[in-house]
């Protein structure tokens, strides 16, 4: 099985992780990545709430929504997304409310509130300019917390918002517009909804529809219902390429709430290893140490979506990576978990970053089994497969 390990803290972003107080008794701690610009601040604040994946919660990794991160750092905005409650490293329990969907944004959006709360205490949190997004369930969550009065907050951002149960005679959709009715009904603060026309989750008659209802009951919102996005729209915002979409949109209806929006940093993204003249992308057959197992993956590989990022090592594991964030990072961690020597970088995107020696016949002729796997988490994080040479005895 294809591992991904902890990607490291961006040091350029000055990220790191706290732990913010949540829940009854505030006896819930949250695990929250803040991004900020260098300097004391006080800096005007983003706040960022993830969705769900499939499966427990607990499981889910700590998301960091880094390129949306950077983005806002460049503009001298703080930028903290909390992971909630049962949610990777956080403690406490998830609320589930089953299909009772206005229920279930009411009690993710307390979380919010708490490390909303927790931000606005902080000498470094500019408290009278704050913005509050969300993608899927946290876009869910974050249009259910704008019902409160909320001092400070400027604009709620919903990225694809919403959360979809399939248990039998769950009517999720419309559970969804009777949710999205009662938020608009006493929603205090305007609100940016943007959804893709290929969307897998919400598409454009479901969004329409819980828009719709949001605004006759008397929610302030703009609707940006634009095309479709790669392979599924619903993973724009985690995607490197998905800030030609948003960003445009985002600056515009910030500007219109009273937030800055104004380049003031020039932060460098993470460095790339340089194109070599090593082969072209395309050549498989130049891709050292793999067998014909391999070689079928690296010709699936060049089928990916960028940003990607192929790993090989020379006991003939490889592994592949495509989407979301630092796929170069997540290739070398999850090839590494298969292999007893170190991996390194083939190709990234559409070059080949490759600078070993090439293979000769013999070197070839001692790869001849392989054994393959491919693990492919939500399409918001981006996917990765990978496998290895059966291991022998020393």
């Amino acid at each position: 099985m294809a591992i991904e390990q902890e990607l490291q803290l961006d040091y350029r972003l000055n990220e790191h992780v706290i732990l913010i107080p949540a829940g009854p008794d505030h006896a819930a701690m949250l695990e929250t990545t803040v991004f900020q610009p260098n300097g004391p601040g006080p800096f005007p604040l983003l706040i960022i709430n993830h969705g769900k994946d499939p499966g427990a919660p607990g499981a889910q990794p700590r998301d960091r929504f880094y390129h949306m991160a950077h983005a806002f750092v460049e503009r001298g905005y703080v930028v903290i997304v909390p992971m909630r409650e049962g949610y990777a490293n956080s403690t406490g329990k998830f609320a589930d409310h089953g299909c009772d969907m206005t229920a279930n944004g009411y009690g993710q959006a307390k979380d919010i509130l708490d490390a909303l709360n927790y931000a606005r205490e902080q000498p470094w949190v500019d408290a009278q300019h704050i913005v509050i997004a969300g993608q899927s369930y946290g876009g869910l969550a974050t249009i259910a917390l704008g019902t409160q009065p909320l001092p400070g907050v400027k604009a709620l951002l919903n990225f694809a918002g919403g959360l979809k149960d399939q248990t039998e005679g769950c009517d999720w959709k419309d559970e969804l517009v009777s949710a999205y009715a009662n938020y608009g009904a006493s929603a205090k603060i305007p609100s940016l909804w943007m959804y893709g026309a290929n969307d897998s989750l919400f598409g454009p008659e479901l969004s329409t529809r819980m828009y719709q209802a949001y605004t006759l009951a008397g929610g302030q919102g703009k609707l940006v219902e634009y095309p479709a996005f790669k392979r599924d729209s619903h993973g724009m915002l985690a995607s490197r390429d998905g800030e030609q979409v948003w960003l445009p949109e985002t600056e515009e209806f910030l500007k219109q709430a009273g937030m800055p929006t104004k380049l003031l940093y020039d932060v460098p993204g993470p460095p790339q290893p340089p194109k070599t003249d090593y082969a072209q992308v395309d050549n498989v057959d130049a891709v050292p140490f793999l067998t014909d197992n391999g070689r079928r993956a690296y010709r699936e590989y060049l089928g990916k979506l960028t940003p990607r990022a192929f790993a090989v090592s020379p006991t003939g594991a490889w592994t592949w990576a495509e989407e979301g964030e630092d796929p170069e990072s997540r290739a070398l961690n999850t090839c590494n978990a298969k292999s007893s020597k170190p991996c390194k970088l083939y190709s990234i995107d559409d070059y080949v970053v490759w600078n070993g020696d090439k293979l000769d016949a013999a070197d070839k002729a001692a790869l001849t089994a392989s054994v393959s796997t491919v693990s492919k988490p939500g399409a918001d994080k981006g996917a990765v497969g990978g496998g290895s040479i059966a291991p022998t005895g020393n």
